[in-house]
């Protein structure tokens, strides 16, 4: 379980899909920093993942380092950055980077990756899921090992956030790396995967609760997604996220997601 006194915090995935012009993109995480948002996550793929498969899409890092530039508050990240398509030593670099332009407001999610067709149109290698965990795992004393050489410095010390549910390989490097942890888990399924992670915890000798939980909330009505986010936090979820999808980028569930937040408080 994550700290009592961990504050319940609001993060919207942007999904980078479908907008006519960066423009929209570039007004929804405005409009997300003047709403009250907490973090603004895109993510890593090269073409959408639901409706046209062709449709316009926008790489994720050149994204945030605009965002960075653009924001002054909002914490923003990728949820979550494919290992794969990067060298380790250059996405530390890059992190750097991008912590620096934001002021100290990037969080690095990574995880494993997935998505074949970005993988055989862009020219990587795809593996398996197995070969794919085991070159993360290779990759992560790497990021955090360039973190500690870079000049100028990050701002702050960069949270990783990894995403995944993995019992054997992906919650171990959370236990190992993590400063928050994505699971792609609902009520439901959440509980049995924190009680392998606090395990993974106790055989690295970490502290469970210096770990954040995060989870996405339901995308139905708005009577359902905040019923979904007061069940997470009772479970220790603290960071929920709500995807929206472009060309619009409509944030009506956000605003209320962040309203819930601030009554709660």
């Amino acid at each position: 379980m994550t700290s009592p006194t961990r504050p319940v915090r609001i993060g919207v995935q942007l999904q980078p899909q479908h907008m006519t012009q960066y423009g929209q993109v570039r007004d929804a995480v405005r409009r997300c920093e003047d709403i009250g948002v907490d973090v603004a996550f895109n993510w890593d793929h090269f073409f959408p993942l639901y409706g046209d498969p062709d449709g316009p899409h926008y790489e994720c890092w050149t994204m945030l380092a605009a965002w960075a530039e653009q924001t002054s508050r909002i914490e923003i990240g990728a949820l979550v950055t494919c290992n794969s398509y990067r060298n380790p030593e250059l996405l530390a670099d890059m992190a750097r980077t991008v912590d620096n332009i934001s002021d100290g407001r990037l969080i690095l999610g990574i995880g494993s990756g997935w998505k074949e067709k970005d993988y055989d149109e862009y020219g990587y290698e795809f593996g398996t899921a197995g070969s794919r965990l085991d070159d993360l795992a290779a990759a992560m004393p790497r990021i955090v090992s360039r973190l500690g050489k870079l000049s100028p410095q990050p701002v702050r010390e960069i949270p990783i956030l990894i995403g995944g549910q993995g019992e054997k390989k992906t919650l171990r490097m959370v236990a190992e790396y993590a400063h928050i942890w994505h699971g792609f888990t609902d009520a439901t399924t959440y509980p049995a995967k924190a009680e392998v992670l606090d395990r993974h915890c106790g055989d690295v000798g970490r502290d469970p609760g210096a770990i954040e939980r995060s989870s996405g909330v339901p995308e139905k009505s708005v009577d359902a997604m905040l019923a979904g986010a007061e069940s997470l936090v009772g479970l220790g979820v603290t960071l929920l996220t709500i995807g929206v999808n472009g060309p619009d980028y409509d944030l009506t569930g956000v605003e209320a997601l962040v309203k819930w937040r601030d009554e709660r408080a």
